[in-house]
């Protein structure tokens, strides 16, 4: 029954991901595109999580940590692109003088 509900979940999941894509390709405007981008990284996350629920291992953990600094790094930086222009910024240093 679990691994039913489980299997199903991954589908759903895949959906989603394939919705996002949609928006990720198709979006008006590119803060629609970070924002897709992002829920496909939320999704790849759950979608990870459910298969090491299915496999009965804690194997996929670390895998899911990394994948989820990537996704908070990567969608902070578009935000400060869109926001700024740039991503780093070089400050007044005094070699700039």
């Amino acid at each position: 029954m679990i691994t039913s509900l489980l299997t199903a979940t991954l589908v759903i999941l895949s959906l989603a991901i394939f919705a996002c894509m949609y928006r990720l390709i198709k979006g008006p405007s590119r803060s629609d595109r970070i924002v897709a981008l992002d829920t496909i990284g939320i999704n790849l996350l759950a979608m990870i999580a459910v298969i090491s629920l299915l496999l009965h291992t804690e194997a996929f953990i670390d895998i899911i940590l990394l994948i989820g600094i990537l996704t908070f790094i990567g969608t902070t930086a578009l935000a400060r692109y869109i926001e700024r222009g740039v991503v780093i910024e070089h400050g007044d240093d005094a070699h700039d003088r």
